[in-house]
């Protein structure tokens, strides 16, 4: 009797299954001869008019592509932005698993641009090898900032970034003992709440220090210098991935707290304007930072792409007949190959110089006028791995600041969705079910890593070059490879600036600022 009803139950459970794949199929086949009738009456795609239905699957296919190639199609070293070698570096040290490799490099040495560092027959042993120098910024100031951090959190805002993504590096950047910058979007809770080091960036927006019209507002700028952990404040003019141009932050993601934060209106798009109303000189840009600097008592510099020179000698000329007490502090150069959550194609790809040329000119251009001792030089612009930021040291910078190398190091696959609010990984997105896969004390933990094998690497090429640290290295200790192939120094490329010192007399600068 039960071995009957069983076998009912089932012959009626498959005549309904069936019941539904047919009712199922002659849905699908209605739906299907909707989307005929659709796509051969438009007119907008020629594709989908002359292919109906079938035209569909190539915009579906030319959507998959791009996250397909790098598992797929592109070889080690091929991707843009980020090649595979590349992010698997970051992904390795961030994990702290072991990052050799076997076999032989897959990297071309005959490329131009190409560099290579100089090892020393004798380089430096272990037990001689010492801790970066440290640095003081500001000397001027009420309250200077000293560190010996060498590679830095780059501006990311809260607002683009997720909390969990926040919380995360703030936690692991006082782990490792470096500093984060803030990016335009205001200094938020989760900023504060790992107890780094920060950097508060004050955009065209004015983001968190500003006033009813949009203007900086002294009495919030100086309740954002109370707090102990904000070191230094950092004036954004530009940046690398949309010079000209204002930031940009969906409607999506302007949620109640970053509404208060910011001190915008909730749930509408925010576009920062595309310069500073205040700032339209070398003067004016001077008389900001001193204005900053006065009301904070702190650090205070510029964040810029580089275009032309020209602004440069008109900026620094102005400093010497200020005197250098009024220069910026330090000057944050960042490269045209910048990246950042949304820009227009036409300036992410043909606006600004990129790093290799804006760099070495900065420093020049501050030794050329007796300041390179006075303004430190920060260097951000897809410096990720080791290499990337031990050149940038061998061409003057002070400091380096990364932004994506970070975002790698929280678990970024380069999903290209920063300005969907569907990150994938949770960092670039407001969804809770997104950002619940970025476990915030897993996260902090890779951020230390990364820092820290980031300079243990540096470490290793410089002692490679026969130096004890890595701020020893110079122009000296890099070459490049050039069109014909073969290579030259960095030194060679961009040579020694001579300049002339309060008392009139010749001297030879160096690309190192002393501390």
């Amino acid at each position: 009797m039960e071995l009957d009803l069983a076998i009912r139950f089932l012959v009626i459970a498959a005549d309904s299954f069936i019941g539904l794949v047919l009712i199922a199929l002659v849905l699908f086949v209605i739906y299907l001869i909707g989307l005929y009738c659709i796509d051969v009456t438009q007119t907008k795609h020629a594709i989908r008019r002359n292919y109906p239905i079938i035209g569909r699957f190539r915009y579906a296919f030319e959507h998959l592509g791009e996250f397909f190639r790098q598992y797929f199609f592109a070889m080690d070293r091929e991707e843009l932005p980020f090649n595979r070698a590349q992010r698997s570096w970051v992904y390795r040290t961030a994990k702290n698993v072991d990052s050799t490799v076997a076999f032989g490099s897959t990297r071309p040495l005959n490329v131009p641009g190409t560099v290579m560092f100089m090892n020393c027959i004798f380089p430096t042993l272990t037990e001689d090898a010492v801790e970066p120098r440290r640095i003081t910024i500001g000397p001027y100031c009420h309250e200077p900032y000293a560190t010996t951090s060498l590679f830095n959190i780059s501006g990311m805002s809260y607002g683009a970034l997720s909390a969990p993504a926040v919380q995360a590096l703030s936690q692991g950047a006082a782990k490792a003992g470096v500093w984060m910058n803030t990016g335009e979007g205001g200094l938020s809770e989760h900023h504060l709440q790992g107890g780094c080091d920060l950097v508060f960036q004050i955009g065209t927006a004015k983001y968190g220090v500003r006033d009813k019209d949009g203007l900086l507002d002294d009495v919030k700028l100086k309740t954002i210098a109370n707090y102990p952990q904000v070191k230094m404040f950092e004036i954004k003019l530009s940046q690398g991935a949309k010079p000209g141009k204002g930031g940009i932050l969906p409607a999506e993601k302007v949620t109640s707290e970053i509404s208060k934060v910011r001190g915008i209106p909730e749930g509408q798009a925010s576009i920062s304007p595309n310069g500073h109303p205040e700032i339209r000189s070398v003067h004016e840009l001077l008389d900001m930072i001193n204005r900053v600097r006065r009301i904070t008592g702190k650090p205070v510099g510029f964040k810029i792409v580089i275009g032309g020179s020209e602004w440069l000698d008109d900026l620094f000329h102005a400093i010497q007949q200020r005197g250098e007490e009024f220069a910026p502090d330090f000057i944050t150069i960042d490269g045209a190959e910048g990246g950042t959550g949304a820009a227009p194609m036409s300036l992410m790809d043909y606006v600004g110089l990129p790093l290799a040329e804006s760099l070495p000119l900065v420093v020049d251009k501050l030794c050329e006028y007796g300041l390179r001792e006075r303004v430190k030089v920060i260097a951000s612009g897809k410096l990720i791995n080791a290499a990337d930021v031990a050149w940038a040291i061998c061409l003057g910078a002070d400091f380096v600041t990364s932004a994506r190398g970070f975002m790698f190091a929280l678990g970024c696959i380069q999903a290209l969705r920063c300005n969907k609010n569907t990150c994938p990984t949770g960092i670039t997105t407001h969804n809770p079910k997104l950002q619940k896969g970025l476990v915030v004390s897993e996260k902090a933990e890779r951020v230390k890593n990364y820092a820290h094998n980031m300079m243990h690497y540096v470490g290793i090429i410089a002692h490679s070059c026969g130096l004890k640290e890595p701020r020893e290295l110079t122009r000296h200790h890099a070459r490049i490879v050039i069109q014909s192939g073969q290579s030259i120094l960095l030194s060679e490329l961009y040579p020694e600036v001579v300049y002339r010192t309060h008392n009139t007399s010749a001297v030879t600068a160096t690309n190192r600022g002393k501390s």
